[in-house]
């Protein structure tokens, strides 16, 4: 047996296809964010940055970097173990007693990442749950798909954001199965918005449990930064509400909302949890003074959505083929893996400017994008910048988009 054919030839299939992988090499500079400095090729050189999930620039805010240096030099910089095994620290119960709050919830609990809060709080909620039927967004995040997978539920996919097709999928089902509607707020790659009144509606009628990923939605909508919950007026119906750290928040890590009865059961049932080094303390201030902040401070929230809503009027004046967004995420439409990561590239090389090309399986097949994501710090020249090297760019034969 050749193993190392058999890696090869996976390796090669995502060149053939134009779907591998380049991560780049950059440094962000402190207090200067989107400027950065890349490392690779010709590097180093300076770039601006076009495509953080850093939304509101949290990871460069004064007041986070000034308390993970505070906590850094108090308590050092690992957790020592699980939550279990010395890894409890004040910072972690102060941090989630701050995100139970923030979503009028009971309780919170702490994970390592977005990805990890949702494979390890859908696949217990699943198990804990005898023959419960998980309704899907077809849509939903892969860790949210791997949570749903790991439970070993039977699963059910409605259409995205049909209501109509999550009611015929829900009347089908034995009124006495219990039932968990899995959903997201803001779809990051479409960028849209789901109808999460309707579906709590749908939830009370046919006695379903609720959850909903916030991941790119906190800290960005509501007076407080819970989420579009919070703005709907809708975080009170929902039975778990997950979100990240890592995000507009700025740090690193995940978390889960929701009864403290709840909390307590994905706390000493999911191994994602039980088994994983905590969060640095260091992390946890940072992410514990963001929350705070947020939840005080509009104004890094109107200024990103200033920031997005004048990116669209530029494409679309440029006419680029900027898709339909209600949020704070821009995406151009290349429909292409090849043209995307070229366009990707010569930006990058050419022009200083960085965006990663989104391709499949992120997003299906044909529907491959640029995916831009303005900040409260992205100026009006620097979109004209970017404007004008894109129709540049475009217009090159080889690279040219098909009308």
């Amino acid at each position: 047996m050749d193993y190392d054919r058999i890696f090869k030839s996976a390796i090669d299939r995502l060149h053939d296809e134009g779907r591998y992988r380049v991560f780049i090499d950059i440094l962000r500079t402190k207090g200067s964010f989107p400027n950065a400095h890349c490392f690779g090729g010709n590097g180093p050189k300076p770039i601006t940055v076009w495509c953080s999930n850093d939304y509101l620039g949290m990871g460069q805010n004064p007041r986070v970097v000034e308390a993970m240096e505070t906590a850094l030099r108090e308590v050092g910089a690992g957790s020592g173990g699980t939550r279990n095994i010395s890894g409890n620290t004040h910072y972690h119960t102060e941090l989630e007693a701050e995100l139970a709050s923030l979503h009028g919830k009971e309780g919170a609990l702490l994970f390592t990442s977005g990805y990890v809060s949702n494979e390890a709080a859908l696949s217990t909620l699943g198990k804990l749950l005898p023959d419960c039927i998980i309704f899907s967004d077809e849509l939903n995040h892969a860790s949210m798909i791997a949570g749903i997978k790991s439970s070993g539920c039977e699963k059910r996919v409605f259409r995205h954001n049909d209501v109509e097709h999550l009611e015929e999928l829900l009347a089908e089902a034995d009124p006495d199965t219990p039932k968990l509607i899995a959903f997201e707020s803001v779809y990051s790659m479409d960028a849209d918005i789901s109808p999460i009144a309707a579906i709590c509606d749908l939830a009370d009628k046919y006695k379903a449990l609720t959850y909903l990923d916030e991941v790119h939605a906190v800290g960005m909508y509501g007076d407080h930064g819970g989420g579009v919950s919070e703005r709907e007026g809708v975080a009170d119906r929902l039975t778990i509400i997950e979100g990240t750290l890592g995000k507009a928040f700025g740090v690193m890590g995940g978390y889960i909302a929701a009864s403290k009865t709840i909390i307590d059961c994905i706390r000493s049932y999911a191994p994602g949890f039980i088994f994983t080094t905590s969060l640095s303390p260091v992390l946890v201030a940072g992410a514990l003074a963001s929350v705070r902040h947020l939840k005080q401070s509009q104004e890094e929230r109107r200024a990103q959505q200033e920031s997005a809503a004048m990116l669209k009027a530029k494409f679309a004046a440029a006419d680029l083929p900027v898709m339909p967004s209600s949020t704070h995420i821009v995406p151009l439409l290349i429909g292409s893996p090849v043209k995307a990561k070229r366009i990707s590239d010569v930006l990058l090389a050419e022009y200083g400017l960085y965006v990663q090309p989104i391709n499949f399986p992120t997003v299906p097949r044909g529907t491959e994008r640029l995916r831009f994501t303005p900040g409260p710090t992205h100026t009006p020249e620097m979109m004209d910048e970017l404007v004008g090297a894109l129709v540049e760019v475009f217009g090159r034969e080889e690279i040219r988009l098909a009308a």
